[in-house]
Order: C-alpha cells, then sequence, then structure tokens
C-alpha cells in the first residue's frame, strides 16, 4: 500500500509542474505588430512589438555596452542594433515571459522608385550565447 502511495504522490508532483519551468533556456521571439504598414522616408517611425519567453531569464542585460536584438532590413541586409535592457534583477535564473517594443526611424528607400516594401528579420542573443528564433515581419511601405 505505502508503495501505492508513494508512486501516486510521485505522479500528482511530475504533473503539477508549471508551465514556466517548460519554457527552453533559448530565448523565443514572437511578433505581436508592426505599423505603421506605411512611412513617409526620413520622417516615419515604424514600431515592432514583440513577444518574449525565456526559460533561465537570461535575456537581456550585460555588459552595458553591448546589443542583443537585431532588425535587419532584408533589402540590404542592414541591420539596426538595440540593447534589451536586464529583464531580471541580480541575474537571478528564472523563467521570464514579457513584451519589447522597438522603433525603427529614419528608414529609406534603397532604390531609384518613388516606393519601396521593406520586411524585417528579427532575432536576439541571451548572455549565454544562445540565439533566439528568427522573426519575419509583414512588409512596411516606404515612400517619398
Amino acid at each position: 500500500m505505502r508503495i501505492l502511495t508513494a508512486i501516486l504522490f510521485l505522479c500528482i508532483l511530475i504533473s503539477c509542474k508549471k508551465e514556466d519551468d517548460l519554457l527552453s533556456d533559448v530565448p523565443n521571439l514572437e511578433l505581436i505588430s508592426i505599423g505603421p504598414s506605411s512611412v513617409v522616408q526620413f520622417e516615419d517611425s515604424v514600431v515592432i512589438k514583440l513577444a518574449y519567453e525565456d526559460g533561465n531569464g537570461d535575456l537581456g542585460g550585460f555588459p552595458a555596452d553591448s546589443v542583443n536584438l537585431f532588425v535587419v532590413d532584408t533589402r540590404n541586409g542592414v541591420p539596426f542594433e538595440f540593447r534589451i535592457q536586464e529583464l531580471v534583477p541580480g541575474g537571478a535564473e528564472v523563467p521570464i515571459k514579457g513584451t519589447l517594443s522597438i522603433t525603427l526611424q529614419n528608414l529609406f528607400l534603397t532604390g531609384s522608385g518613388s516606393q519601396e516594401n521593406v520586411t524585417f528579420e528579427i532575432y536576439a542573443y541571451d548572455r549565454a550565447g544562445n540565439k533566439s528564433n528568427v522573426v519575419k515581419t509583414p512588409g512596411v511601405v516606404v515612400r517619398e
């Protein structure tokens, strides 16, 4: 009877595992939104909103002068570089989830036309050097 009770207790413990404990230590990004869908070059900004999750909380942070988030203009492969601030105080290893907002300024036409469609590829690195998945955005029209 004791063995059966112990097995039942272990089964209950295993089934009660928190969802956050199942998050990967490799950061994961998901596109929430991008807008506006059309901008005037050198005047308007594009705002990208992302959801993130990281199983051990080492996304963002130090060193203070490092960049760890990249938004690549697919027309020319040039990255916009950003720094995600420290998301977990004191470097604690805890699962995290949240949102990030990125503002891209001064987009411009790269060709000779009066408008172009641009898409972006977005990824991040955590402090351990793990690269997140690559998020691809829908197009934004850049016009004169």
